[in-house]
């Protein structure tokens, strides 16, 4: 079975792109949120990253070429972003989880 014919995966591809639509559908809104609602996005972006990683750490660790060919797409589309060609994305997502705990941290202050 490939790495993409696996049900957990095009569950999870599927649930990556759902959030993805909610988040990027309320990202230019975000500065007029109130509170609750800044937090809940938030909540969905941390939910996102996690999937992310989950789904980045299979490809990482599958034979299948196909997975490798989209982690290499991954790593390209991040050098496009300006990281540099060895980033090691698990620190990238490291970087992202604590940047997502500091907004909670920030949203829960003002509250």
């Amino acid at each position: 079975m490939s790495f993409f014919s696996s049900n957990f995966v095009q569950e999870e591809m599927k649930a990556i792109t759902e959030l993805q639509d909610r988040i990027y559908g309320k990202v230019f809104s975000f500065s007029t949120m109130n509170n609750d609602d800044k937090l809940e996005h938030v909540e969905l972006l941390e939910e996102l990253l996690n999937k992310q990683k989950i789904l980045y750490a299979r490809m990482t660790l599958s034979d299948d070429p196909e997975a490798k060919v989209m982690k290499d797409n991954i790593l390209s589309s991040a050098q496009q972003l300006g990281f540099p060609p060895d980033v090691d994305l698990n620190y990238v997502f490291s970087n992202m989880t604590n940047i997502i705990e500091k907004m909670k941290k920030t949203i829960n202050e003002s509250a």
